[in-house]
């Protein structure tokens, strides 16, 4: 079953140049579908057009078959639920001013009348925070503390914790072990597999690093100039008909 399917999505900037050119695909529910091109290709500005956060130009969305280009900020708000986003940077994404269990707890507040949890259970604001904390492997007690008190990867984790805490159908996940050591980048991808699994959950895995993204997906998109210029399943990564660009960026990983 097609979860999000995208339908020639163009975005041109306003120097006329296109950031995302004709691109069409369909993520399917339940896998992870990696999107992989160097940085400056147009992945994020993708990103941000699914998630409506940046409008675009022409082409269509549909989330569950449900067309979004035209949906208002109010008929957004239920969508922007189902479609949660982790971004590279998690001291950007978090409240410099705001304890870890406020921030986990505000996606809650934000969606709570539209919440049908199944998995995580609200019986108070702490009893939340500490499910959070306990499936993304925290200590529960780091949610006393402020985002500067905390390691990097601890940080990710929080951000991931926060984008399952309204339990999403779909996570967008930009480029989430970039600014990671080695280390941590491997313990990042391990938790994110095993909650895709344990949360029945979809993911969009957008990287310019091809071994984390053949690692996590089934399936595979190459990006290039603002153009997807091949698509095929992890076990067809080293296929002769692989575009020469996928080639290339296979020699190098």
């Amino acid at each position: 079953m097609s979860l999000l399917t995208v339908k020639h999505l163009t975005k041109i900037y306003k120097e006329g140049r296109p950031a995302v050119n004709n691109v069409s695909f369909e993520l399917k529910k339940g896998e992870c579908l990696g999107l992989v091109g160097e940085s400056g290709c147009g992945k994020s500005t993708l990103a941000r057009c699914l998630l409506r956060m940046e409008p675009f130009d022409s082409g269509a969305i549909y989330f569950k078959e449900h067309a979004i280009e035209q949906l208002n900020e109010r008929q957004l708000k239920p969508h922007r639920k189902n479609i949660q986003i982790v971004f590279q940077n998690p001291a950007a994404a978090l409240n410099p001013k705001l304890k870890i269990k406020d921030s986990l707890i505000d996606p809650y507040d934000q969606y709570r009348k539209e919440l049908h949890l199944s998995h995580f259970s609200y019986t108070s604001k702490e009893a939340f925070v500490k499910q959070l904390l306990e499936a993304v492997e925290l200590p529960t007690d780091l949610g006393d503390r402020y985002p500067h008190e905390i390691s990097g990867g601890q940080r990710q984790r929080v951000t991931i914790a926060r984008a399952i805490s309204i339990e999403p159908d779909l996570i967008i996940l930009d480029e989430p072990t970039a600014s990671l050591d080695v280390i941590s980048q491997g313990a990042v991808l391990r938790l994110l597999t095993e909650l895709r699994t344990t949360l029945r959950l979809s993911y969009l895995f957008i990287s310019h690093d091809l071994a984390a993204v053949s690692q996590m997906s089934q399936r595979i998109m190459v990006m290039k100039a603002g153009k997807l210029i091949d698509q095929f399943s992890r076990s067809q990564l080293f296929a002769e008909e692989r575009d020469p660009y996928t080639k290339e960026l296979i020699s190098i990983f």
